[in-house]
């Protein structure tokens, strides 16, 4: 079965809740020197979360969240916990993305080996509800196909004890379906109600991507690729990755109403001009597949 055959073979429900996350997805930038010349290709006002790294400093976050916000997209600054010095920086930064207009924030415990004050998001999220914060929406990650340094019992007791203090939560890089389905079973059966932002990587070239791990620094870099095993394999194949097939795995989860997943993150890698160019062109081919008759969407099944 081809790629087109596979959405067709989706009904119609599937294809629609498809098409809906796809219509306004959230499109991740790293904060390298032309990331700004790439989000030229982005679709005005797209909501753009902005990464962290030690090798770069928060700094290099937020100046790039500043910049954004300034070109009308809504930025969605990393704040990486261990990448904050105290109190008082946290409370710098805050009112730097207030000053900006920025108004949401993305959490996380961050990779830097020497931290501050703040050991893990969790204890960033605290002091930032203490402080008072402005942001009208914060996003935690999760981790469908598990971490490759915390073990699932940490992670599951650390999302939960985070929960309260989010708006939703976003999936890192997992490429099978059904574990992310059974994981968010597990979740919403402890109770987890976050709305659901699943992670998708756009589309992406092993040269292009290797390039930018070398970019962000050697100790970075490293992490990089051993966090992103999965697709790096994936990039293996000749032309690269595209994320059809684990959308389409995706799709009855998508339409579940049980599973509220109400966006689509994709880690563009910076690569935003050609996952644009692919975005459009899937939206065209549900489209597409929706006009279909009826009778040639039985016989490719």
């Amino acid at each position: 079965m081809n790629a087109s055959d596979a959405r067709s073979a989706l009904d119609a429900r599937a294809r629609a809740a498809l098409a809906g996350i796809l219509e306004n997805p959230r499109f991740e930038l790293v904060p390298l020197r032309h990331a700004l010349d790439h989000a030229g290709a982005l679709p005005p006002g797209a909501v753009v979360p902005v990464t962290a790294s030690p090798g770069r400093g928060i700094d290099a976050t937020i100046d790039l969240a500043e910049q954004l916000a300034a070109r009308g997209f809504a930025a969605v600054p990393h704040l990486a916990a261990r990448m904050v010095r105290d109190r008082a920086h946290l409370r710098e930064l805050m009112t730097r993305l207030a000053g900006a207009g920025i108004d949401r924030a993305f959490v996380i415990g961050g990779d830097a080996t020497e931290p501050g004050d703040f050991g893990d998001g969790l204890s960033l999220l605290r002091e930032m509800a203490d402080l008072g914060h402005h942001f009208s929406e914060i996003g935690i990650p999760c981790y469908p196909g598990g971490h490759a340094f915390i073990p699932n019992d940490r992670l599951a007791a650390a999302l939960a004890a985070k929960a309260p203090f989010a708006s939703y939560m976003t999936t890192q890089l997992c490429f099978e379906p059904a574990a992310v389905a059974a994981w968010l079973r597990a979740r919403r059966a402890e109770g987890i109600r976050l709305p659901v932002h699943l992670g998708v990587p756009g589309t992406a070239e092993i040269h292009r991507l290797l390039a930018i791990s070398a970019r962000i620094g050697v100790r970075d870099s490293r992490r990089f690729l051993a966090t992103n095993t999965s697709l790096v394999g994936r990039l293996l194949r000749p032309g690269g990755y595209r994320p059809d097939g684990l959308l389409e795995g995706l799709a009855p989860l998508i339409a579940d109403p049980l599973a509220d997943i109400r966006a689509i993150h994709l880690y563009t890698f910076n690569q935003v001009e050609t996952t644009e160019v692919w975005r459009r062109r899937y939206l065209e081919s549900l489209e597409a597949a929706d006009r279909r008759p009826r009778s040639m969407r039985t016989i490719t099944r």
